[in-house]
């Protein structure tokens, strides 16, 4: 094919002298079909290192050929043609990339082509096109871990997150592991090497129009149920009307949460507060704790200085002990106000006074009944 085009370019000396002699004669038809031929070709002058639009007019794993507007097809180099396997899933004929000429003419007369600019870069720019337009992409799913399902595209490592994965899944994203699946693309950032897809998006068809929507509807302080997608060691992973929201370990209870997983099971429905929403990714952040009344509202008159108090040993830290009052209070015996003398252990009841409390920072201080003060009592 290379071979033809490169001889239908010679122009033959007597069509060329016949024009010459009539320039002005005027004709309803070409005097040959080569005329017609050369009336329609525009052929550019290429050069070594030139960026060109190179369209694909052939493609294997081992020949790529390029439309590049000269009197010839371009070919890949060599050794980027053994990497062009790669690529194949993501390229087809018709398709423009941007290519540099590295040979105006091989020894078998074609020129040749790189597309290392598109290899490091252009498949980004596929990722953002896909993203917008809101198509498929193909990937290859690898091992499962703590931030989700990772993938690979192009070489490109990116990951599913577990809340985007249907239910099929949401339980065994191991099954995933080797299969080459199709995605949507939610997050993609060269600059930061960041790629974020959803297996959900595709198999369900959710549109990122339709959930912009749905996340507008929805106002900061609303009440809302919400169905829980998964559980990790930070949160509560739900979804709210359609949007994913996220119960911060904070935000769960007023009381100190050690098991996530007491609190919430997957499948399961609760009701939350919408405390935040965030526009870049359109997720929303939720409380369940702020549905309750907060404890600490009226602290400092619940329990005044020098106040008896009764409750139970929670927790030994290196500093002191803990002690549960109430659901979401916990005062502190400081290890500076024991004897030494004293028995506590974990799961003890203990009676205790007021020393010192704070609305703002959210702290209360316990001594022990003693019948001698400690010499460092303050």
């Amino acid at each position: 094919m290379p071979n033809t085009a490169k001889k239908t370019t010679k122009i033959p000396k007597k069509i060329s002298l016949k024009a010459t002699k009539n320039p002005s004669a005027k004709s309803t038809s070409p005097a040959h079909p080569m005329d017609a031929l050369l009336a329609k070709q525009t052929i550019t002058s290429i050069k070594k290192g030139q960026e060109v639009d190179a369209r694909i007019v052939g493609i294997s794993k081992k020949e790529v050929l390029f439309d590049i507007g000269a009197k010839a097809n371009a070919v890949l180099g060599d050794r980027e043609t053994r990497e062009i396997s790669t690529y194949l899933p993501y390229l087809k004929e018709g398709d423009s990339v941007r290519a540099r000429i590295i040979s105006e003419e091989s020894k078998e007369g074609f020129p040749v082509v790189s597309l290392r600019n598109f290899f490091d870069k252009g498949k980004w720019n596929i990722l953002i096109a896909k993203k917008e337009k809101e198509e498929e992409v193909e990937v290859m799913c690898g091992e499962y871990g703590k931030g989700g399902v990772f993938i690979d595209f192009m070489g490109i490592r990116g990951v599913i997150p577990k809340i985007q994965l249907t239910d099929q899944y949401l339980a065994s994203p191991e099954k995933l592991i080797g299969q080459k699946i199709k995605v949507k693309v939610l997050e993609v950032d060269q600059a930061k090497n960041r790629l974020v897809v959803s297996q959900k998006a595709s198999v369900l068809k959710i549109s990122q129009k339709g959930l912009k929507k749905q996340f507008d509807k929805i106002k900061i302080g609303e009440k809302k149920k919400a169905k829980i997608l998964g559980v990790s060691e930070f949160g509560i992973f739900c979804e709210v009307d359609g949007v994913e929201g996220l119960v911060h370990i904070s935000e769960i209870s007023w009381e100190k949460v050690s098991d996530i997983s007491s609190f919430a099971k997957p499948g399961e429905m609760i009701e939350v507060m919408v405390v935040e929403k965030n526009t870049q990714d359109l997720k929303l952040n939720l409380s369940i704790k702020r549905l309750s009344f907060d404890p600490w509202k009226e602290i400092e008159k619940k329990y005044p200085k020098d106040k008896e108090v009764k409750g139970e040993i929670v927790r030994h830290e290196r500093y002191g002990y803990f002690v549960r009052l109430e659901p979401g209070v916990e005062g502190l015996i400081h290890t500076s106000k024991l004897t030494g003398g004293e028995t506590l252990e974990v799961g003890q009841t203990v009676k205790a006074y007021i020393e010192r409390v704070s609305k703002t920072a959210r702290r209360l201080s316990l001594v022990l009944p003693q019948k001698a003060k400690p010499v460092t009592y303050r």
